[in-house]
């Protein structure tokens, strides 16, 4: 468990006449929402029912080994960086980014390979070393996703839309991007070869999307790498953690882990507090929640403050898919394995039907191979190595049991990986570790086991999902990967951004 030292001047019976911020969850988009009130004036106290900090980016070590148990991509490191410097601080005098070169590395099952790379040249290298033909395509593609970039991220990730009339607004850039088109779509329309389509359009599966309807707009992921490339903070997603964790304290804040909300109290329409499950109640001006947005409406708010996200709606709407996350450690080094390795199975588009529509677990998988000891030897003993390997699957919708179920799943994923990647991999493993469906359900509170919230479709998008400031409830406000923009760091971070204009609108700074 994780210690927090907090100035005295917060523990209880202190005076600190500031207003109360009460945040549900500590995970990226609660730590960076506390940090970004605790700027604004308020008293800030974190509450998480997890021994430790993090959320879904929390780290656990194990026989020597530490892993980040959830995300493990930076593409976005300056709204980490605006953190730091609300606090009058450098990011980079706290955590070290280094930028990977290539990115990732996609393979492929015909046996050929892809190397992502930031640098446009590098890239376009590639593209022409696979499928010389489609450079030209590939370029144009390129200029799409920037143009999407300028639409979806630059104009729409950190404002909220709290009316329709503000989602109208946004309607003439929407069908001018074809926001309409799938972001396979797009990318067919450019390139031909099979191996580059599932190359420039998987992405949105990082976000728990299906990229066979996923917006076209979500395309800017690719820009997003060119313009900044992809980093892995040393010493692993944790240590931007608990350097978010360093910065609330720094301001005063309180972190209280292992306490569990069970009601978001609210009086005269507005939240004013939260009750815990040892009976205490935790009085505040306002209420962030970090929570899954639908968790937070279908279990912390009684249904008769809910009007638009009833039981109902929450189970009508459309959820992510959820993940197998198998965490490895090997007693000796895979050097020839990168950072990032993407492995695509044999099919695309009937994998991505069986995970999304189907919900059946198919005999064949696509996977991401996380290694982080190839940029970090603390997160492995000398002359290890520590890995992830992570296989989207259908969430709980699903009938699939995955008590007998997962020992069997894991068992082939281990065999792919040897017989295509690791090979020796069965005598070389020093410890194993797994984390199915149920555990994004029972640990995370995640409805239906969703391993990234609602599914990012046009019709779940920004008015569409659960408000930055809640619809139902004044003084509640939602930060993180189920209210606007989504999933993903950069996402969650964004949401946490749009306190500052929400606040403001609501007025809720006293």
């Amino acid at each position: 468990m994780m210690t927090v030292h907090v100035p005295s001047a917060t523990l209880p019976g202190a005076t600190d006449r500031r207003p109360h911020a009460v945040v549900i969850g500590a995970g990226f988009g609660g730590l960076a929402a506390a940090v970004r009130l605790g700027a604004r004036g308020y008293r800030v106290t974190v509450v998480d029912r997890l021994e430790q900090p993090g959320g879904r980016a929390s780290v656990f070590e194990q026989d020597g080994f530490r892993f980040d148990a959830g995300p493990t991509i930076v593409t976005a490191p300056f709204l980490f960086e605006e953190l730091w410097a609300l606090c009058g601080k450098r990011m980079a005098d706290h955590v070290t980014l280094k930028p990977l070169s290539p990115c990732y590395t996609l393979r492929f099952a015909c046996g050929e390979s892809l190397a992502c790379h930031a640098e446009a040249a590098a890239m376009e290298a590639e593209v022409a070393r696979l499928s010389p033909g489609d450079l030209a395509g590939y370029r144009r593609f390129m200029a799409e996703s920037e143009a999407c970039f300028r639409t979806g991220f630059q104009g729409m990730v950190d404002r909220p839309f709290p009316t329709l009339s503000s989602m109208l607004r946004a309607l003439p850039a929407l069908l001018a991007r074809r926001a309409d088109r799938s972001v396979h779509a797009l990318v067919a329309r450019h390139v031909r070869d099979a191996r580059l389509r599932m190359a420039l359009s998987f992405h949105p599966l990082f976000i728990g999307g299906n990229p066979m309807r996923t917006s076209a707009l979500l395309s800017l992921i690719s820009h997003l790498e060119r313009q900044w490339g992809v980093h892995y903070a040393m010493g692993g997603t944790g240590a931007l953690v608990r350097g978010l964790v360093d910065l609330v304290a720094g301001q005063g804040g309180r972190l209280r882990l292992s306490t569990e909300v069970r009601e978001i109290v609210v009086r005269d329409g507005a939240a004013r507090g939260v009750r815990l499950a040892g009976g205490e109640t935790l009085a505040a001006d306002i209420v962030v929640s970090n929570a899954d947005a639908a968790w937070t409406y279908r279990h912390l708010v009684p249904a008769r403050h809910r009007r638009r996200w009833t039981d109902r709606r929450l189970d009508r709407a459309a959820y992510s898919m959820s993940l197998v996350v198998w965490y490895f450690g090997t007693r000796r080094r895979y050097e020839e394995v990168g950072h990032h390795t993407i492995m695509m199975g044999p099919r695309y588009g009937g994998l991505l039907a069986d995970i999304f529509d189907r919900k059946v677990l198919a005999e064949d998988f696509s996977l991401y191979l996380h290694r982080p000891s190839a940029s970090d030897p603390s997160v492995a003993p000398p002359g290890c190595d520590a890995f992830y390997v992570l296989a989207p699957v259908p969430n709980l919708d699903a009938e699939i049991d995955w008590q007998s179920a997962a020992e069997p799943y894991r068992q082939r994923i281990q065999a792919h990986l040897e017989a295509n990647l690791l090979p020796g991999l069965g005598a070389e493993l020093a410890t194993s570790r797994l984390m199915t469906p149920l555990d994004f359900r029972d640990r995370l509170l995640s409805l239906k086991g969703a391993a990234f919230g609602f599914e990012p479709r046009l019709t779940q998008t920004a008015w569409f999902r659960p408000h930055n400031a809640s619809e139902e409830i004044r003084d509640l406000y939602l930060v993180g990967a189920g209210t606007h923009p989504g999933a993903g760091m950069p996402g969650v971070l964004a949401s946490a951004r749009i306190l500052d204009t929400v606040l403001d609108h609501a007025g809720a700074v006293r």
